[in-house]
């Protein structure tokens, strides 16, 4: 029966997110409630509470997650410091005379803005700000410059450096090593951010390849949605396109190639990406006493949540586990026909559909936890089952009527744009979304082979 009261106790969880209460009281108070409940009634051991301090000591000396603020000050000072209208103007008259010139430079703007910040929020409210009424002017069709903003933003989950992979990284790690320690192996080996990030280059190239296809493809079929630039003026000479384009890629390039090297950790590179970051925009003139404090307080909002939220979700499972809850769920997945590729098929199920009532954060610290150690001990590899979580995740966030990129471009998007537009835009995105997440199923060498050619060989 106690291990029922687990299930019980995260389904409460989910309904109060669902209603809008906040995640790190909800997720803590939920356990505390249920573990005096367990108390009472005999099903949860008190002594268990007493592992919490050295949770939340770990937490602190924790060094991977010293990246997540160091990444979220990096990304915010690129969004705050306009690079992304420079880019977006040099490249929109470079490629001014080619069908959907002007959505593929949004697609590239939007992917080096993901891989600056990481955030799916920043970079769809990005976008809509600078890119919708510019396509909107240019006769794009309402619904394809809609769904060409909603995909783009989203890339932030899956291109490198991301702040979902940073935080899958670290629970993975954790969760690989414990299913490996129930299994006996008492010399555990391990997964890194680094790995997750050289597992993720692949498919993210792949899938921004392939929202160009598509993006070349209606153009030269359906000229009139996606019309070339009518007044696009002198392209812009090799010099000055490369001022545009050059600082924030050589940032991004520097950052995420010292860790794949491994010459720093992911700390240190993102340590220094802040700096650059911060470089970049003093260089622009947009980095003043009062952008500083902007940008401050804007960075310690989201990394204390971050971490409000990882505090709650530590006692969130070390409830769940000490009344069984991991034991049930490895025996829910051990009855599915199938085996380890149908549990995996459920949780991502289950995952897809919370990404409409969840943030990615929520998910990271509240599903992945429960089940990732399951999964990995039924022989799935680490590496590849972050990537198809972000993946899952991302096409989550777009899919109506609940995907989180579509309230926040609809939150941006002038009047005349409707929120059937928006809708009906990202569809053929999600159809990108799916075929991605079914070749890395069918080939999951894809996210493997590189991280293995580089790290374990």
């Amino acid at each position: 029966m106690q291990e029922y009261a687990s299930l019980l106790m995260f389904g409460s969880v989910c309904l109060l997110l669902a209603l809008g209460y906040p995640v790190a009281f909800t997720l803590g108070g939920t356990a505390l409630w249920t573990a005096g409940i367990g108390i009472v009634l005999g099903w949860f051991d008190v002594q268990l509470l007493g592992a919490m301090p050295s949770r939340l000591f770990g937490i602190m000396s924790n060094t991977t997650l010293t990246a997540v603020p160091l990444f979220i000050l990096m990304g915010i000072i690129m969004q705050r410091s306009r690079l992304a209208d420079a880019l977006l103007e040099s490249l929109s008259a470079s490629f001014g005379r080619l069908p959907g010139g002007l959505g593929l430079a949004v697609l590239l703007v939007g992917a080096l803005l993901a891989a600056s910040t990481g955030i799916v929020g920043a970079t769809v409210v990005t976008l809509g700000l600078i890119s919708l009424p510019t396509m909107l002017r240019h006769g794009y069709r309402p619904s394809l410059a809609c769904g060409t903003i909603c995909a783009t933003g989203t890339l932030g989950q899956i291109v490198p450096p991301s702040i979902v992979l940073i935080l899958l990284g670290d629970i993975l790690a954790s969760s690989y090593q414990q299913a490996q320690l129930s299994q006996g192996n008492f010399t555990p080996d391990t997964v890194s951010v680094g790995e997750l990030f050289t597992g993720a280059l692949i498919p993210g190239a792949m899938l921004v390849g392939l929202y160009a296809l598509f993006i070349l493809l209606t153009a030269l079929l359906r000229p009139a949605a996606m019309p070339r630039l009518a007044n696009r003026g002198a392209a812009p000479s090799a010099r000055q396109l490369t001022a545009a384009i050059a600082p924030p890629l050589v940032l991004i390039l520097a950052v995420l190639g010292s860790i794949i090297i491994g010459v720093a950790t992911p700390t240190e590179a993102a340590g220094v990406g802040a700096i650059g970051a911060a470089l970049l925009a003093a260089a622009k003139g947009e980095l003043g006493l009062r952008r500083i404090s902007q940008v401050s307080m804007e960075t310690m909002q989201v990394t204390s949540m971050v971490f409000a939220i990882l505090i709650g979700a530590t006692l969130f499972s070390l409830v769940f586990r000490g009344l069984g809850g991991d034991a049930l769920i490895q025996h829910m997945f051990a009855q599915l026909p199938g085996g380890a590729m149908s549990a995996t098929l459920a949780v991502m199920l289950v995952i897809f559909l919370l990404g409409f009532i969840l943030d990615f954060i929520e998910i990271c610290f509240v599903v992945v936890p429960v089940v990732a150690p399951v999964l990995l001990g039924m022989g799935i590899d680490p590496v590849w089952l972050g990537i198809v979580m972000a993946v899952n995740l991302q096409t989550s966030f777009l899919t109506p009527p609940f995907g989180f990129a579509l309230f926040y471009l609809r939150g941006v998007a002038p009047s005349e744009v409707s929120t059937a537009d928006i809708y009906r835009g990202v569809v053929p995105f999600i159809l990108i979304q799916l075929l991605l997440l079914s070749i890395l199923f069918i080939w999951p060498d894809l996210a493997t082979w590189l991280p293995d050619a580089l790290y374990k060989n």
